[in-house]
């Protein structure tokens, strides 16, 4: 893969967090002027780096919502990175709702309120279940100069997209945090109906 085809880079920066001080680097996307994060912390280049790949969720990295588990594993993620001292989160953006936007997963909310998975109320919507691409991480790892991840992650469709991009993932890390009342049933229909690797 020859990332420069996919994605131009667009600035790098110190990021200071409360999980320590990481490397902010800014890409966008060729084809659709998408910008994308690289957060990175020591060397990112090489074999077996650490890697997240997070897909953007406005309700749960910012606002805390206790519906599904992204903000949780975003920040699970960057500790996870820091107390290694060398990783990669990519913060992928236009991946809102596995790919539907902000305000179709409002609407598909409201039909799980009224009793539809998160599968169903997908479907529901006439929406895909799942339209997310990691062309752009998988370019981004690239342009880093990793060769093969240690990836973070409970979804094998991350795994064999990466690798068909020609990502060795040298091994597969759980990346579960703990249920709650208000995601339990989501964490189960991604477990039972989306094939991801979870505890039940």
């Amino acid at each position: 893969m020859n990332p420069n085809t996919l994605i131009e880079k667009a600035g790098v920066a110190r990021l200071p967090t409360p999980h320590g001080v990481f490397t902010a680097h800014a890409y966008r996307a060729l084809k659709d002027g998408v910008e994308h994060l690289a957060v990175t912390m020591g060397e990112p280049a090489g074999e077996a780096t650490l890697v997240r790949l997070h897909s953007e969720c406005l309700t749960g990295d910012v606002f805390g919502s206790l519906r599904c588990d992204c903000g949780e594993q975003l920040a699970l993620a960057l500790e996870s990175i820091a107390a290694e001292g060398r990783g990669v989160l990519l913060y992928l953006r236009g991946q809102e709702g596995r790919g539907i936007g902000l305000a179709h997963k409002i609407r598909a909310y409201a039909l799980q309120d009224e009793g539809l998975d998160t599968v169903d109320a997908n479907a529901a919507l006439g929406l895909p279940i799942d339209s997310r691409s990691y062309e752009m991480a998988a370019a981004m790892l690239h342009d880093l100069g990793v060769t093969s991840v240690r990836l973070m992650s409970n979804n094998p469709k991350k795994i064999a997209a990466l690798e068909a991009a020609g990502l060795k993932v040298a091994e597969r890390v759980p990346h579960a945090v703990e249920a709650n009342a208000e995601n339990r049933y989501y964490l189960a229909t991604k477990r039972k109906r989306m094939g991801h690797l979870l505890k039940p």
